[in-house]
């Protein structure tokens, strides 16, 4: 199943929490052509742009519930054990239950809503369609239901399956949170550049520009991004000398795996 395909599917889906990930991801499904119809969101503090689609279809907050096909969960995972009791009269044992919210366990999902469950970590590039999402599913996931799940997801980005939930953990240090350490990586380098010597606006573009522009020439190419490292290298330049220091004792690598620690720690605190 595709996106486009998710408008031959019946039955409600319902979209709990509309920030920036679950509004992203539902532009995605109504862009895919996915009936608005078939759409309730619930959202407390709408967005005006969230608030805008009503009049194209979509329900929010209507005062009634009633067991739906989907329900996805994209509510912070500190309000979620509030909110839960909430969105139960939305599941029945047959509902599918997509789950976006760190830290957040099937167990815990089984226990305060029901239905039937996949824990997936999407990231923040699904706002321009370039996420990645990893998924996992309850024992009681059907075939259909995983498909379906795919779709969904597919709607933001590409879509990762893994069977062992506790690598989840890892997955929201690396992806989930892996955006916010690339656009640190942006925003060292401008610094760097004004310390250098460069006009602060001419330091931003020639950061922004350089982490997006490498981002998609790794995208596209199919070396690794250690050969495609080497290629900007020459021996003895201006970038090994760099690479001297960011490839130290106290450089990227041992910089990130502490910083990749921390957050799959923080991941699993969130769990308890």
């Amino acid at each position: 199943m595709t996106i486009s395909e998710l408008q031959h599917t019946a039955g409600t889906i319902v979209l709990a929490g509309a920030g920036k990930m679950g509004g992203a991801m539902l532009t995605g499904w109504l862009a895919g052509g996915l009936d608005p119809a078939r759409v309730v969101v619930i959202e407390p503090m709408p967005s005006a742009e969230i608030t805008a689609l009503v009049a194209r279809g979509v329900r929010l907050n209507p005062p009634e519930a009633a067991a739906a096909e989907v329900v996805i969960l994209a509510v912070k995972p500190q309000m979620f054990r509030e909110a839960g009791p909430a969105l139960k009269p939305w599941v029945s044992d047959a509902t599918l239950v997509l789950s976006i919210m760190a830290g957040t366990t099937i167990a815990s999902l089984q226990q305060v809503v029901g239905g039937a469950v996949v824990r997936a970590m999407p990231n923040t590039p699904a706002a321009i369609g370039r996420g990645i999402t990893v998924a996992v599913p309850a024992a009681n996931v059907s075939a259909a239901q995983r498909t379906l799940t795919d779709a969904l997801l597919r709607a933001t980005g590409a879509v990762e399956w893994v069977d062992d939930e506790a690598l989840m953990d890892a997955v929201t240090a690396v992806s989930g949170s892996g955006p916010a350490y690339v656009f640190l990586l942006a925003e060292e380098l401008a610094r760097a550049g004004i310390a250098a010597g460069l006009p602060e606006a001419l330091a931003t573009k020639l950061a922004r520009h350089t982490v997006s522009g490498a981002g998609e020439l790794l995208r596209l190419s199919e070396q690794p991004s250690a050969i495609l490292r080497q290629n900007v290298t020459s021996p003895g330049g201006t970038t090994a000398a760099a690479l001297s220091v960011l490839m130290g004792t106290d450089g990227f690598q041992p910089l990130l795996e502490r910083a990749v620690a921390a957050a799959t720690a923080r991941s699993r605190e969130l769990a308890k």
